[in-house]
């Protein structure tokens, strides 16, 4: 379904599970686990059907970020993420959701990071996977290398440096395979269930993840966040995570990693990755 959380804005949502359940004389309400994708210019299939097995513990929310995949179509201004950020609170006051868990993936931590700076009072918790808080072009083409040789190494610099389609269709055909080393939908079905935008991509790797950097706005945190990140991801190395780690306060981060994991610990390890999902949101 579209909702509206703005005038003329509208985000697609999906829900699993209920928001209340019976238990005893009275009904129980259930965490809100919202889930924010990554890409960015991707949309929120790649959660489903694993993240569904969540539902005896929270209602799961997917959302396709401002312009992504079944929300509606919006301008290249709006592709920001101050903007992604500050739409996870016009979601949640639309649909009337207070004290969000709220995880992202990837790009979905980029926004994730965004949205604990801007509004450090609004999650309950926050759960960071396979993100970063830079561009970090050095330690992607380090890592490309390591994982894949030259050639591997060569299409992640072409592509990291001219972000478009030109470039693009080499980084899928020999960067994406090392995502994981678990290999990862086979068949391409996966692919072909995604709703992908590619000129938000192409867009914020030009103008807006090159200069990034989220680390100054995590010191203000004040809620439980989980940084959860694979070993062996390329795309947002692990050094990564070990240093939005030491940005956050050290009262409030719990950091997991996952051997033998990529981009999407659950992608490689899901039974150890949904364990720690599951603790951390029961709290």
């Amino acid at each position: 379904m579209r909702i509206e959380i703005a005038p003329g804005i509208r985000l697609y949502i999906d829900v699993d599970g209920p928001g209340l359940v019976p238990d005893g004389p009275r009904m129980r309400e259930r965490p809100v686990l919202l889930l924010l994708h990554g890409g960015p210019g991707f949309d929120h299939a790649s959660f489903k059907p694993l993240f569904g097995t969540l539902t005896d513990l929270a209602q799961v929310v997917y959302v396709d970020h401002r312009g992504h995949g079944r929300s509606d179509r919006r301008p290249h201004s709006e592709w920001n993420l101050d903007t992604f950020a500050d739409d996870v609170v016009r979601l949640c006051d639309a649909l009337g959701i207070v004290k969000p868990v709220v995880l992202g993936q990837s790009y979905g931590g980029f926004v994730a990071q965004r949205y604990l700076a801007r509004h450090p009072d609004h999650p309950a918790r926050v759960i960071l996977s396979s993100t970063s808080h830079h561009y970090g072009l050095a330690r992607k083409l380090a890592m490309f290398e390591r994982l894949g040789g030259p050639a591997v190494r060569a299409a992640a610099e072409a592509f990291w440096t001219d972000p478009g389609p030109a470039t693009w269709a080499d980084y899928e055909r020999l960067c994406r395979p090392h995502y994981n080393p678990t290999p990862q939908d086979p068949r391409g079905d996966a692919k072909q269930r995604t709703i992908a935008v590619d000129e938000i991509l192409f867009h914020s790797a030009r103008h807006e993840m090159p200069t990034m950097d989220l680390r100054p706005g995590l010191a203000a945190v004040r809620c439980p966040v989980l940084v959860m990140h694979g070993e062996v991801d390329p795309v947002t190395p692990i050094e990564d995570a070990e240093e939005i780690v030491a940005a956050l306060p050290p009262q409030w981060v719990r950091f997991e990693r996952f051997a033998n994991a990529g981009h999407g610990a659950w992608r490689d390890r899901p039974d150890a990755a949904l364990a720690v999902i599951r603790e951390f949101v029961r709290g």
